[in-house]
């Protein structure tokens, strides 16, 4: 709630609300003494799940990245992608196509041939996804030493 005892949203309907009650306004004190800001739950119904969902996993990073190239037939991106299964590359590229990130063309060859290519919106993810890609590759070995950390106590993760 806000300071008018209205909830505090986003742009975006749905998208994020403050768990504040009449015990937690703005500028009061918890327990410890010290003023906290507003808890913010991103709601359940919020648009923005779905779509960090199906652009923001493995598979469908890495077809933007092979696709930031050039336009690709379905096969050269299936070897660029070791590991991924064409099951999973379909429902990728599929899934990429409906968000808008990627366009669709059917090639007139013998057999028939399909090409994938990244649209104005698929691009505009190259540089968030680059600056990911990044902090990834400069943090990986700190990541693999807490790991094995975590996994020397004994820790399972369940999942």
């Amino acid at each position: 709630m806000s300071e008018n005892g209205q909830e505090r949203t986003s742009a975006i309907p749905g998208h994020l609300s403050d768990t504040r009650d009449d015990a937690a306004r703005p500028g009061e004190h918890g327990g410890d003494g010290e003023a906290h800001p507003p808890a913010v739950v991103y709601r359940v119904d919020c648009p923005s799940r779905p779509i960090l969902d199906q652009i923001a996993d493995k598979w469908s990073m890495l077809a933007l990245a092979v696709l930031a190239e050039e336009p690709r037939r379905f096969n050269q991106i299936k070897r660029q992608l070791e590991g991924v299964t064409q099951r999973v590359l379909t429902r990728t590229l599929r899934r990429l196509e409906r968000n808008g990130m990627v366009t669709r063309t059917v090639l007139p060859t013998s057999p028939v041939g399909v090409q994938y290519e990244l649209t104005p919106l698929g691009r505009s993810l190259q540089q968030p996804f680059a600056g990911l890609y990044a902090w990834t590759v400069s943090h990986a070995d700190e990541i693999v030493d807490r790991q094995r950390e975590f996994d020397a106590r004994g820790q399972a993760i369940e999942g």
